[in-house]
């Protein structure tokens, strides 16, 4: 491997972790704020502040939109994302955090299965097995009885079917500028989510509004690490960094909410990034 590629992946890598970091922040305020405010409506919040946060690129940038094409993928990829981000932040809010980073881990493998089925990608024996390994992970993460957290559990395999498929929609996207990306997928969770959000409007504080609003803003910032991530680095060297993230939401689950996870949690979670790295990593 040459200076220049280990210098990109070395920057690949500090964007990435920027990302998480970010993320991690995000979601912590949603979960903190989770069970005030219905989760459609924190969606709608931060789908405003990321149009305003994109507003100076869409005008420098309005040239990108005069071709755009495959407007009805466009769409299918705003209403799965729509439906993703809603159960998410309902699903964060209901689970440990560490639980919701573990069983979010299972993505790369329903991925996967989704690509073999929709786009008819051959996926080797290897894969199988670790879409099977992974599963087995769930089970044990979730334990014999989720109790209290059947609702987040279901919110979040939601997360998971919806967000896969919408992957499999950005993949069919291919080519499209990521300016166009950005701004349909933000502008649709306004659009999408103004109706409901609107319907059971809970009002807010003027503190409230800040926090949402910063929460928002990192949401957005960590996008644009994740993409900037993407460029410089190769997928093979962040891939499995991406698993850090496990150790940041178990580590302000401990110390924001008192959540301490059990051996089920930890020992699931080991089983799926096992089983996930398998699949992804040659």
């Amino acid at each position: 491997m040459s200076n220049a590629v280990r210098r990109a992946n070395l920057l690949g890598s500090a964007w990435l972790l920027a990302d998480i970091a970010l993320n991690i922040w995000s979601l912590t305020i949603i979960k903190a704020m989770g069970f005030d405010y219905p989760a459609v409506q924190l969606v709608l919040i931060r789908a405003l502040v990321g149009l305003v946060l994109l507003a100076p690129w869409i005008v420098l940038q309005r040239g990108v939109f005069a071709q755009v094409d495959r407007i009805g993928l466009h769409l299918l990829r705003v209403a799965l994302s729509t439906v993703t981000l809603t159960a998410s932040f309902f699903a964060v809010a209901r689970l440990p955090f560490a639980l919701f980073t573990a069983l979010s881990f299972t993505r790369p493998l329903v991925l996967m299965a989704m690509a073999a089925l929709v786009l008819s990608e051959t996926l080797p024996r290897r894969r199988w097995i670790a879409a099977f390994v992974g599963l087995l992970g769930v089970v044990v993460a979730v334990g014999p009885d989720p109790g209290a957290a059947t609702w987040g559990i279901a919110a979040l395999g939601v997360t998971v079917l919806g967000g896969s498929a919408a992957t499999i929609v950005t993949r069919m996207l291919k080519g499209t500028p990521p300016l166009v990306m950005m701004v349909f997928y933000t502008g649709g969770l306004a659009i999408c989510a103004a109706p409901f959000a609107l319907h059971g409007w809970v009002p807010l504080s003027p503190g409230a509004l800040l926090i949402l609003v910063a929460a928002g803003t990192f949401a957005q910032a960590a996008q644009y690490c994740f993409l900037r991530a993407h460029w410089l680095g190769e997928a093979g060297v962040l891939g499995p960094l991406a698993y850090v993230s496990f150790l940041g939401t178990t580590t302000v689950g401990y110390l924001v909410f008192a959540e301490v996870p059990g051996i089920e949690t930890i020992v699931g979670a080991a089983i799926i990034v096992t089983a996930a790295l398998l699949a992804t990593v040659r």
